[in-house]
């Protein structure tokens, strides 16, 4: 090994043992809705450090792809809401929810990480979104005959969310819930009891979805059914559940798959149709399937990022007003269409010539929304530079001294540092430093 070689690994070690002793995490757990102005925590007090530290410090707050919900009071030394924070439209469905912010320090740079955890409540009731649901039904209907009722959509998460149905009166039928890949549950309206046409010819009922908050909420929808004569069958999906793999940069017009039912009555009675009956998100923005044939196409634009699996509910009736159901698993693949991202959280325009080998000169953090090896990032600079580029964690990179430098030499470098994904092939970005020495 030769001595240089050794040389480096010993600055590199020093290195490390310098960056960790500035780095520092904290978390804070607070409600959602909070109003402006709301404490999240005492910030100053929770790092260990001293409130004049963060003015002279010159202290900032970074958010990354976050609004900035939360702001730094450097008088106080607090961290303070900014705007009012609604969990479910920062996260939807995913739980936990968490704001990620990053601090830092100059003279001497110091990076600390901040995880804010947006904890939910039940200020949103189960909802249909439809008013009413309409069934034209055989009064020879069997026993055990299945229609899919519209589902409830409820943007609270946890035992906030939506817990359970009920179906009022129950003379005729009962509720099925089948649970589904994606958490939700499949609801069925099951006939118990044999319609007669000439006894009640139309029949009204009621569809309540409730959550488990408290106090607890809940939303209504209405069935109307009209009893028909004779329809005997009904329709049969040939698989009851399809699976179709598609890029992200599909076209729109690509066609996933064709659905079958098949339906042994003649005439009208046996004749099927399809449609998508997804209420709780935008599948039916995104898919579209022809009524009489079955084939389902992409109509919208996928981006792996935002969502890379769908399940795509499908209903095939007859014109007695029978159906069944079917399930369409879509899974979206990655493919590498996004640069990798350079943000610069903190510099230092004039280095002393003095400055020992490891000294921080720049914190970066780097965003790639791509997937596995198209999202992973690795920076570099030009080896003949007197500086080291580091990673210090999964998206922050540091510019660390790496030699001894000399103003008379040289009293300015121009560094530029470039980014690159693993991707096939891999896209990169750069940016330019002017130090000064």
């Amino acid at each position: 090994m030769s001595d240089r070689t050794m040389r480096r690994q010993v600055l590199l070690f020093m290195s490390l043992f310098s960056l960790s002793s500035v780095l520092g995490q904290v978390t804070y757990s607070i409600p959602e809705e909070m109003s402006k102005g709301s404490l999240v925590g005492n910030i100053a007090q929770d790092l260990g450090l001293d409130v004049k530290r963060l003015k002279s410090g010159k202290a900032r707050i970074y958010t990354g792809d976050n609004a900035e919900y939360v702001e730094l009071n450097k008088d106080r030394g607090v961290l303070l809401v900014k705007e009012r924070i609604d969990r479910e439209a920062l996260c939807g469905q995913t739980t936990p929810c968490a704001l990620h912010l990053q601090i830092t320090l100059e003279d001497p740079i110091e990076f600390f990480t901040v995880t804010v955890e947006i904890n939910d409540i039940n200020d949103n009731a189960p909802n249909f979104k439809k008013e009413e649901m309409k069934f034209r039904i055989s009064e020879s209907a069997v026993i055990g005959a299945k229609f899919v009722l519209e589902r409830a959509m409820d943007l609270d998460v946890g035992v906030n969310g939506l817990q359970g149905y009920s179906l009022k009166p129950t003379e005729n039928f009962h509720l099925k819930l089948h649970n589904q890949q994606d958490g939700s549950k499949k609801v069925e309206m099951i006939l118990q009891k044999h319609l007669d046409r000439e006894a009640q010819e139309h029949l009204s009922l009621i569809l309540t979805a409730t959550d488990g908050g408290d106090p607890q909420l809940s939303g209504t929808m209405q069935i109307e059914i009209s009893v028909l004569d004779v329809n005997d069958n009904a329709p049969v999906f040939t698989q009851e559940t399809y699976r179709v793999t598609i890029m992200e940069t599909a076209p729109k017009g690509t066609i996933l798959t064709t659905v079958s039912a098949v339906d042994a009555d003649q005439g009208s009675n046996g004749k099927v149709t399809y449609s998508i009956t997804n209420t709780l998100d935008d599948v039916p923005v995104m898919f579209q399937i022809d009524e009489e044939n079955g084939v389902v196409a992409l109509t919208g634009d996928l981006d792996y990022e935002k969502a890379q699996h769908y399940e795509i509910h499908v209903q095939a009736s007859d014109d007695g007003g029978l159906t069944d159901s079917c399930k369409i698993i879509v899974e979206v693949t990655d493919t590498n269409d996004n640069h990798p991202s350079i943000n610069i959280m903190s510099k230092t325009n004039l280095i002393s010539e003095n400055s020992k080998p490891g000294t921080v000169v720049t914190i970066f953090n780097v965003q790639d929304p791509d997937s596995g090896e198209n999202g992973k990032v690795t920076c570099n600079i030009d080896e003949q530079m007197p500086f080291l580029m580091k990673a210090t964690s999964k998206k922050f990179f540091s510019l660390v001294t790496d030699n001894d430098l000399d103003r008379e030499r040289a009293s300015n470098y121009n560094v530029t540092v470039t980014c690159s994904d693993e991707g096939v092939p891999s896209l990169s970005s750069s940016v330019t430093l002017t130090l000064q020495i």
